[in-house]
């Protein structure tokens, strides 16, 4: 049994004027139900730092469907480990019940959890976790937790923050820290490698040495990790606004290799500069701009990397129609076809988009096609053409007020279209 830190309202700056009003009724329900409340995790980690968390998760000893019982706007989603949501609207509160770590002994006898959930833990000799609904205590919940800045909670019921694993000393240290040994941690769930770089290059802190020695064995292990997981962690480091920092860390300790040998050999001065330009834009916003998407950041990955990006011809199958273009991937990074599409029509309108020739009603109809405002974000972040942009923001503003029908003096009237003549029926007689 540990005894946590915990550290009384008077002498942490957390306020629940921070925390987002949804979360709050979540955790207050949930407490004024006699169930243990917390806000966990980065959401602790981001308020201690003053940073602005992105989301607000809760921890509770309230098992999902108990949730669910709670509260009428929740569903109960996940495979791995079973949470509730709580929606408010678009958004959704993640609340998920306390889990343990199971021992080996455990996990050789398949034991029943709680509430007659069957075990569904791998018992590959591997110690790979593929699926996890073991219930447990708070305590057992933050040293099941990845790194020890990851595992704070925050209690509802007194407003003091709890530490189990020394999260609060790391967090005043500045280092990313594993909690457990981070060889085991690590064959458990290779994404966690990932994760250590993704959150040092976010928060600017140091690395761990014992965690660098673990990546250093164990990053051969990415490679069994779930592809569409690890395009999702890709994703996320250039959403950052550090993504610049976070894959050159990826580079020098070669974890780009195990999933995409062509990004770790060709990663250089271009790559970077692309990458920072990105973060430049990123950081402009509080939140992920709607324009920032999957195309626009994937090309600010392959475009740099000399990737052709060009269609390939069409090939017609035995009966005529056309062959499905092959799958298209990044090591072992498959690629969305749609992402890949789009970024193609991204890169094809940047011709257009710098001819400032262009007649107005040219432009207007630049401006209708679907890719146009991921085309003038691509600009605005690898055009390097302050003068066209501001050319293309005036000319926006000046089209909001636009009639159509009104045509600009130097175009003159559109023309006018020939009726045609209708073909007169020949004449019968009605003998």
């Amino acid at each position: 049994m540990t005894v946590p830190v915990v550290v009384p309202r008077p002498e942490h700056a957390i306020s629940r004027r921070q925390i987002d009003p949804d979360a709050l009724k979540v955790l207050y329900r949930l407490h004024q139900n006699n169930y243990i409340a917390y806000l966990v995790g980065g959401s602790v980690r981001d308020l201690l730092l003053g940073r602005r968390p992105k989301d607000f998760d809760v921890g509770t000893d309230a098992h999902p469907y108990q949730v669910k019982r709670l509260f009428r706007n929740c569903w109960i989603i996940g495979r791995r480990f079973r949470l509730a949501h709580v929606r408010f609207g678009v958004k959704a509160i993640e609340v998920a019940t306390f889990r343990r770590q199971l021992s080996a002994a455990e996990l050789a006898a398949n034991e029943e959890p709680h509430e007659g959930i069957p075990l569904e833990e791998s018992t590959d000799p591997d110690r790979m976790l593929h699926r996890d609904n073991t219930f447990g205590t708070p305590e057992e919940d933050a040293f099941r937790r990845d790194f020890t800045v990851n595992a704070l909670f925050y209690d509802i019921a007194d407003f003091s923050i709890i530490d189990f694993t020394g999260g609060l000393r790391d967090l005043e240290a500045r280092v990313i820290k594993s909690i457990g040994d981070p060889l085991e941690r690590f064959q458990e769930d290779p994404v966690r490698m990932i994760r250590a770089v993704s959150m040092a290059s976010r928060l600017d802190f140091d690395i761990d040495p014992p965690i660098d020695a673990a990546i250093a064995a164990h990053r051969s292990e990415l490679a069994r990790s779930a592809p569409a997981r690890l395009v999702e962690e890709i994703y996320k480091l250039l959403r950052a606004g550090s993504s610049q920092k976070a894959f050159r860390m990826l580079a020098e300790r070669r974890l780009l290799e195990p999933i995409a040998p062509e990004m770790q050999k060709r990663a250089g001065e271009a790559l970077w500069r692309s990458l920072a330009a990105l973060d430049v834009y990123r950081r402009q916003f509080e939140e992920t701009p709607e324009t920032l998407t999957n195309a626009v950041l994937l090309g600010t990955l392959l475009v740099p990397l000399g990737f052709d990006l060009k269609a390939p011809p069409i090939i017609l199958a035995a009966n005529g129609r056309p062959k499905k273009e092959p799958a298209l991937s990044l090591g072992l990074l498959p690629l969305a076809r749609r992402d890949v599409e789009r970024l193609r029509h991204i890169l094809s309108l940047q011709r257009r988009l710098i001819d400032l020739h262009l007649s107005p009603r040219a432009r207007r109809a630049l401006m209708h096609r679907g890719p146009f405002r991921e085309a003038l974000t691509w600009l605005d972040i690898h055009g390097h053409s302050p003068e066209v942009l501001e050319h293309w923001r005036g000319f926006i503003e000046a089209a909001k007020t636009f009639v159509p029908g009104e045509q600009d003096a130097a175009e003159g009237p559109p023309p006018r279209r020939r009726r045609r003549r209708r073909r007169r029926r020949p004449f019968r007689s009605a003998t």
